[in-house]
């Protein structure tokens, strides 16, 4: 999601700047706090026409004529893919203090999961997610298609954990033959064992080998009519900490935009669920953070939040997730190390 801009040096250090400045105070800065605070060697009169640029640029904007600037989405998302230095020390502080705290040798996964949660949302001063883990990922171990007596086709699949499934498929105007069934069968084992069932409605049939290449349009039909009949669970139940401490926030002390972030945490987490734990877009597995800003979320509720998420898996499968809610005014250099190393402590303490 990263947008590109060509800023020199020193039009980053003053966003840099702004950013991190509004990030602690939540007012929104001026040339005049920048210089007061920030060593630049340069007038006063120079960083406003920076930050003018920069605001042109789409990456400050003033709330109102005569305050000073405040970063946008942009800006943030500038901030985060570019300007934040990592900090390595910090990490490993976290790693140490996610050991001395939650002890995964002497705990159920689900008091780990509920601890961890606690830990993450006390240190963040945000609201922590984590997910508990799925019991299936549903990913397809197996598949068959079988001719029935009134030549209906009928699909067949099994998961990763062994459950079996059924289907009646519409075939349309083709016909097959057992043998065609059988062939096609082995193609799609060999193709798709191991791929998660959300994966299936977007996968490119088009550089099919030509043998295979009458079958694109029903295959295309398969898979779509098996991903709306499937009655796998669409989402996990989550574990959910620090609202008080959100609360605190000075971008939540309007009463609605408190009621409408709680009705959905606590009534409507399966409308979360697709921000933190997608599994279509999963690769090969890590618990490298993703942050989605203000306007990067989808749902009208989280437009004034942003989300740091991660993955956790058991062995090379990811079965759950962690995450971090706070406004986009969030401590980002503190919040991506703390969700990264507490979803690969989970996923050590699951594998283990």
């Amino acid at each position: 999601m990263s947008v590109q801009h060509n800023l020199t040096e020193r039009h980053q250090n003053i966003l840099r700047a702004t950013i991190k400045h509004y990030i602690a105070t939540a007012e929104p800065v001026g040339s005049k706090t920048l210089i007061e605070e920030y060593d630049f060697s340069v007038s006063s009169a120079t960083i406003r026409n920076i930050m003018g640029r920069l605001e042109k640029a789409g990456l400050l904007y003033q709330p109102h004529t005569s305050a000073g600037r405040i970063p946008s989405d942009e800006g943030y998302r500038i901030y985060v893919d570019q300007l934040i230095t990592r900090d390595q020390h910090l990490g490993k502080k976290i790693e140490q203090s996610l050991k001395q705290e939650l002890h995964h040798d002497t705990w159920s996964f689900e008091s780990l999961i509920q601890k961890a949660a606690k830990f993450l949302a006390s240190v963040s001063g945000y609201i922590a997610l984590v997910t508990i883990p799925q019991t299936s990922t549903n990913q397809l171990r197996h598949v068959q298609l079988l001719l029935t007596e009134s030549q209906q086709i009928i699909l067949i699949i099994v998961t990763d954990a062994y459950q079996t499934q059924s289907f009646l498929i519409d075939s349309g105007s083709e016909s097959f033959s057992d043998n065609e069934l059988q062939i096609l069968s082995n193609f799609l084992n060999h193709k798709l064992k191991g791929k998660y069932i959300s994966e299936l409605t977007s996968l490119d049939w088009s550089d099919l080998d030509q043998e295979f290449q009458r079958y694109t349009d029903f295959l295309t039909k398969l898979f779509a009519n098996l991903r709306r009949q499937s009655q796998l669970p669409r989402f996990y139940p989550m574990l959910v900490h620090g609202i008080a401490e959100l609360l605190r926030q000075p971008e939540f002390a309007q009463p609605e935009a408190t009621q409408i972030l709680l009705h959905l945490l606590e009534e409507q987490q399966e409308k979360i669920w697709p921000l933190i734990f997608e599994l279509s877009t999963v690769s090969r597995p890590t618990s490298k953070a993703t942050i989605r800003i203000g306007a990067e979320n989808d749902l009208e509720s989280m437009r004034n939040c942003s989300v740091v998420s991660s993955l956790y898996c058991q062995g090379n499968l990811p079965v759950g997730s962690v995450a971090i809610i706070g406004p986009t005014r969030m401590l980002y250099e503190n919040a991506i190390p703390l969700v990264e190393s507490a979803a690969a402590y989970l996923s050590e303490a699951l594998t283990s």
